[in-house]
């Protein structure tokens, strides 16, 4: 009877730790809660399966398990910033697309070339001055990738161009 009560415990401390209400102020890592979770069932697995030494077989069983919930909270925290990045680089390439129309349809409407030529001159040196001012060359060599999303330049997923040499 008093090992079915440590195994509720330890099954009731980790709903509670796991729990998303219980930490409204502060959210877990993906990586904590797996480690959690994966403690928890590597130490109540470990201690099951080992007959002679309970304790030892659920530390063992938490290392293994912990470890284990780490690597799969990271994969799945990965997963989310990948579709968080191209998400990103989807509404940025909608941006451009939608400045671009802007223009054609400023340049359109325009009735001289007169006054269409301080729109564009506006339009380039506003473009000019967004590289000076994100740092054209970064500390460790690497440039901005202006052209970020488009499909039809060379490194459409990198925020950053790769080194040439």
């Amino acid at each position: 009877m008093k090992k079915a009560s440590y195994v509720f415990l330890l099954v009731l401390f980790l709903f509670a730790a796991v729990r998303p209400e219980a930490h409204a102020q502060k959210k877990i890592s993906t990586q904590a809660k797996g480690t959690i979770i994966g403690a928890g069932a590597g130490a109540l697995g470990g201690a099951l399966i080992h007959k002679r030494n309970r304790a030892a077989g659920g530390v063992v069983g938490g290392v293994v398990g912990a470890g284990a919930g780490y690597a799969v909270g990271k994969h799945i925290d990965n997963k989310q910033k990948e579709r968080a990045r191209i998400a990103a680089a989807n509404r940025a390439a909608a941006q451009r697309a939608a400045a671009a129309r802007a223009a054609a349809a400023r340049k359109a409407s325009a009735p001289s070339g007169v006054a269409a030529a301080p729109a564009a001159m506006a339009l380039t040196s506003a473009s000019a001055a967004q590289p000076a001012a994100a740092g054209a060359v970064l500390a460790n060599g690497y440039l901005v990738n202006t052209t970020y999303g488009e499909r039809d330049t060379p490194y459409p997923t990198s925020e950053y161009r790769r080194k040439s040499w």
